[in-house]
């Protein structure tokens, strides 16, 4: 996975507004039949004829990646994608080709999927076999800026709890190739199979972290340190904590949303972490739970909160996100616009139930895949 904040110039650290920056995934598509199509060579060259190394091809044939740099302010991060889905879509139209923003296709053949050759996928796929044939599928990455890996490791234990709040607000992927799932995200669930996935588990300390990494590498799960695949992990190489465990948001808007809550909770949680607070170590069988329950209904009806083991309404897990992140949402100068998305999506549904919205007023899944292709660049 390319990484989005990277400099040979040490980026000096700013703990109450951080720089963020956003990795989307995208699935091209054929505008005649609507099935993905595995054009992404062609697309990432037309592409990158423009946006250089903004963009790059990945794992399947079918996906193309953009990241934008790193930002400090939402607008400016905002400005930034709608640029690049605009010259991605722009360069896939040059083609005869579609660009939408699901994370599971909602229509093609894909199982087993075409594979990008790339000499580091060779030995993904003999490592890990048929695992590949669900991915085909489409996330979307947050990157802030938090040099201290130490402190990294400590944050993202306090943001283990609230990573199916975010699987629920951004659950964008309901159909598989054809099918309904019944999930609001089947992404998550499919993502969840890999032997190094979902969220990660209570780390005491870096050293921890460290030792667990080496355990599972000499157990062969792991490729490299890029097979990292928790949904929060601190960059092996970059001065990063990564929280990577949506779908790709179908809109602009929601992308940026994301960005900035996620930023919202680093610096809530770092200020904890500065203060002796170590979290609460919930135990990984409820986040489990919490998991599957958010990316079955997303926004819809209740959520499981793993902290208190009770079921909650949806809306009353956005309220209590957005009430622990105010003041550094605030400080950021993004809690107006945080809280009118957050609104916004608890009124007119997640990207999942838009999708299926269409579906239910057309009966056609062609229709599914152009109202995504529209959502990619409008504005919501």
């Amino acid at each position: 996975m390319t990484a989005t904040i990277e400099s040979p110039v040490p980026v000096p650290f700013a703990p109450l507004c951080p720089l963020v920056g956003v990795e989307e995934e995208y699935l091209i598509v054929d505008p005649a039949s609507r099935a993905v199509t595995p054009r992404a060579a062609e697309l990432f060259e037309r592409s990158a004829a423009e946006l250089g190394d903004l963009v790059c091809t990945e794992i399947t044939r079918y996906q193309l990646e953009a990241k934008t740099p790193p930002c400090t302010a939402a607008a400016e991060l905002e400005g930034h994608l709608r640029r690049l889905r605009a010259t991605v879509s722009a360069s896939a139209h040059e083609l005869g080709l579609a660009v939408v923003a699901s994370g599971t296709p909602v229509l093609g053949d894909v199982v087993p999927p075409l594979i990008t050759d790339h000499p580091r996928y060779g030995v993904g796929i003999a490592t890990y076999r048929a695992l590949h044939d669900e991915q085909t599928i489409c996330a979307g990455h947050v990157h802030v800026h938090l040099p201290d890996r130490e402190r990294a490791v400590l944050v993202s234990n306090h943001l283990r709890p609230w990573l199916p709040v975010l699987i629920a607000m951004l659950a964008n992927s309901p159909f598989w190739a054809g099918r309904d799932t019944g999930y609001a995200s089947w992404r998550a669930l499919s993502w969840s199979k890999w032997p190094v996935a979902g969220p990660p588990p209570y780390f005491r300390s870096l050293a921890h972290y460290d030792e667990t990494v080496a355990l599972l590498t000499a157990s062969g799960a792991l490729v490299d340190p890029g097979t990292i695949f928790w949904d929060v992990r601190p960059s092996s190489r970059l001065p990063t904590l990564e929280v990577r465990v949506t779908d790709v948001p179908a809109t602009v808007e929601e992308s940026a949303l994301l960005a900035a809550v996620v930023r919202g909770l680093v610096v809530t949680f770092l200020s904890r972490v500065e203060a002796g607070d170590p979290g609460t170590a919930v135990p990984g069988e409820l986040l489990r739970v919490a998991y599957w329950r958010a990316a079955r209904d997303g926004l819809d009806g209740h959520g499981f909160d793993p902290a208190s083991g009770q079921l909650v309404p949806a809306a009353d897990l956005v309220a209590s996100l957005l009430d622990l992140i105010g003041p550094a949402l605030e400080e950021a100068g993004d809690l107006d616009m945080v809280g009118e998305r957050l609104g916004h999506l608890l009124r007119y549904g997640t990207g999942a139930a838009r999708q299926r919205a269409e579906y239910e007023r057309s009966g056609r899944f062609a229709d599914v895949v152009d109202f995504l292709t529209a959502q990619l660049t409008g504005v919501r």
